[in-house]
């Protein structure tokens, strides 16, 4: 039995994706104080799938990403901290909120890379470069077309899967994958679909330059 802190999110976190964090809530500055206290913080984040993430009384999906913690810091404004995705669990059971909620947790085996998925591996990179050079049509971006991924395959497989433009609901699906050969072709079936869309939304601007807002 694995007990972890839990900080429930309107969003997801994918392994090897970075996560900050600004904390207010009372119940959250409790959690940030034990996490201080730690040699090695770390908390789960679960997707809130309905309610909001403040107040409690939510209902959260059961698979996550431990966020391990890399900096804690304070400002005359707030309290936050850096951290970043690292393994995925399965909610077993969620025990009372005391004062955070704190979850029985398995752990999901790491995906395995094979050799085989390369060539797939990069053409989902390029497919990904060129949904958000046509997504930053419309806007500003927190990953541009030219980010850097990580040397290790399985790694950078997560980090093109996270930084899709993406619904939270698309993204719980790719964070569900079973095998790398399955992330890369879920990832890769969403970022076509997208290159295609946004084609279609550019053209019928009739001005590619001046681009109207996605909606």
């Amino acid at each position: 039995m694995t007990v972890m802190p839990m900080f429930p999110l309107g969003s997801v976190l994918f392994p090897s994706m970075p996560l900050t964090l600004r904390i207010f809530e009372e119940r959250y500055l409790k959690l940030l104080g034990d996490l201080m206290s730690s040699e090695s913080p770390q908390f789960g984040v679960v997707l809130v799938s309905r309610g909001s993430e403040v107040g409690g009384g939510e209902t959260r999906m059961t698979i996550g990403t431990v966020a391990s913690v890399t900096e804690i810091g304070t400002t005359d404004e707030f309290f936050g901290l850096e951290s970043f995705g690292s393994r995925r669990f399965h909610v077993n059971d969620w025990l009372p909120d005391d004062p955070y909620p704190i979850a029985d947790i398995e752990f999901i085996p790491d995906l395995v890379w094979d050799d085989t998925l390369m060539p797939a591996r990069v053409h989902l990179e390029s497919q990904v470069r060129k949904l958000l050079t046509l997504v930053s049509e419309f806007g500003e971006l927190v990953f541009g077309a030219d980010i850097e991924f990580s040397d290790d395959p399985i790694s950078a497989a997560w980090q093109m899967a996270g930084i899709l433009p993406i619904g939270e609901l698309d993204r719980f699906d790719l964070l569900s994958s079973q095998s790398a050969e399955e992330l890369i072709a879920r990832a890769y079936s969403i970022a076509t679909n997208g290159i295609d869309t946004v084609r279609e939304m550019l053209a019928g601007n009739g001005d590619t330059d001046r681009p109207s807002p996605l909606p």
